[in-house]
């Protein structure tokens, strides 16, 4: 299924956790992140916004492209897709997003023994 849409959070999961793990908790917000995905073909253009704050990538699966964290770091990583789920691996963490029941999910998990999965679930405005 076709990822370009407009989604509004609905739900998470282990946000502060998550936030913690990766050094970003003075970044926590009670605003309700939009994401607006573009999909063309194999290319990607996915942003995240809040008030006062937007964080894009531009990606083309099966390729390694150069993106962006959070912070605005940038770093190289190849994107993937296993069946209809995209898969990148950010410096911090491991990230994956697919639709289900045109709900846009996404998923970061942090390594090691005190790993997180923060879970994100925003539906389709």
């Amino acid at each position: 299924m076709a990822f370009t849409g407009k989604y509004e959070l609905e739900s998470q999961d282990n946000y502060v956790e998550f936030l913690e793990v990766i050094g970003l908790l003075n970044a926590k917000t009670d605003h309700k992140v939009v994401t607006e995905v573009l999909q063309d073909g194999k290319n990607f253009t996915w942003t995240q916004t809040l008030p006062n704050w937007t964080w894009s990538n531009k990606f083309t699966v099966g390729q390694e492209c150069e993106l962006e964290t959070m912070t605005g770091a940038k770093f190289k990583s190849p994107v993937t897709m296993e069946g209809d789920k995209i898969s990148i691996q950010f410096p911090q963490y491991h990230f994956t997003a697919e639709i289900l029941e045109d709900k846009l999910v996404m998923n970061c998990i942090t390594p090691g023994e005190k790993s997180v999965t923060f879970k994100r679930i925003s539906k389709r405005i």
